[in-house]
């Protein structure tokens, strides 16, 4: 049948002929590029702007109740106070992705994870930003001492946290009641990995090639393999 695919398809890198880079503003967290590319050897030059950024990782708590921990916090682009799932930014050179989620886990939640898995990778936005994003399961949960714990500012000293069934969550998602990208995956990839007690769930070592660290760079006028 034409356009099949097996039960084995996935995405897969593929890059292009690159023929310039230009950084059309220079951000606190990100960048916007201006990248000139074609698609074959012989083919015309095209040209994209876009967020260089440096990628993200999230956390979906799950407690022993069957609970999923989320955070209600203000996001000014949208004007809107949305419940999301503990997150932040992959900007400390060289530390490692897990780690990374759970120093965000305790800053933002006061709280710490026995047990990782891999939950859900993604692009956020992959037509206008490099944002890639890598969502872990944490369980086996415990509190940060009070002498540890991170002092949140601006926007996140406003955070509510909340615990809430994951049936319940699905029903938020699927309802149109949250719309965090982030929380909405991970608690739909939640409630079907629980199906058969998340035996499935990558490990949390997992190698994540698709993040623009673990790329390598696009030589001028020049065309990578694959």
């Amino acid at each position: 049948m034409a356009g099949h695919y097996s039960d084995t398809f996935g995405d897969e890198q593929s890059p292009r002929r690159l023929l310039g880079t230009t950084t059309v503003y220079e951000g606190r967290v990100w960048d916007v590029v201006s990248e000139e590319f074609t698609l074959t050897d012989d083919g015309e030059s095209i040209t994209r702007d876009f967020i260089r950024h440096p990628g993200a990782v999230a956390v979906l708590v799950l407690n022993d109740d069957d609970q999923v921990l989320l955070i209600r916090q203000y996001r000014h682009p949208v004007r809107m106070a949305l419940w999301e799932i503990p997150a932040g930014l992959l900007d400390e050179e060289g530390e490692d992705f897990v780690d990374a989620a759970a120093r965000e886990l305790a800053e933002e939640a006061d709280l710490t994870a026995g047990r990782w898995h891999v939950l859900v990778d993604l692009f956020l936005s992959p037509g206008s930003s490099s944002e890639a994003l890598r969502v872990y399961l944490a369980r086996g949960i415990g509190d940060v001492p009070e002498a540890d714990r991170h002092t949140r500012t601006h926007e996140e000293a406003e955070i509510e946290l909340k615990w809430v069934d994951l049936d319940t969550a699905i029903s938020a998602a699927l309802e149109g009641r949250i719309h965090s990208p982030s929380a909405v995956a991970a608690i739909l990839a939640a409630g079907v990995a629980r199906g058969n007690g998340f035996a499935d769930l990558r490990p949390a070592t997992t190698p994540w090639p698709e993040h623009p660290s673990q790329h390598s760079t696009w030589p001028r006028g020049a065309v990578l393999e694959s």
